[in-house]
């Protein structure tokens, strides 16, 4: 699978615009269907958490979360449970049928 992480990769799929949720939000240009790859999460390492930083690691191994300062259309995600999207390490999946003009959202604490 190639991996969409530039901006100008995601924006056949994905736009941003004012959220009702917080702020920008991460919408879907066309339908997305369950399952389906949106994009990964992109951008350098963090060090510390702070606003676009999205930490992975393995529930019984928090002491070496990996983050990264999201810099594509991924880092206007908001929070949502259950959210209609879900991460597989920095890669975006879609949880459920998301519709066009629906706001792409996932749960911030996992599960």
């Amino acid at each position: 699978m190639e991996r969409k992480i530039r901006n100008s990769q995601l924006r056949d799929r994905v736009y941003s615009a004012p959220s009702k949720v917080h702020g920008t939000g991460l919408f879907a240009r066309l339908a997305i269907k369950k399952g389906e790859y949106i994009g990964t999460y992109h951008g350098p390492e963090a060090k510390r958490d702070g606003t676009y930083v999205l930490w992975v690691y393995d529930p019984d191994d928090e002491e070496n979360a990996v983050g990264r300062s999201g810099r594509n259309l991924l880092r206007y995600l908001n929070h949502v449970k259950p959210g209609n999207a879900e991460f597989d390490g920095f890669d975006l999946y879609a949880r459920i049928l998301i519709r066009a003009d629906e706001e792409i959202t996932f749960n911030y604490e996992g599960g």
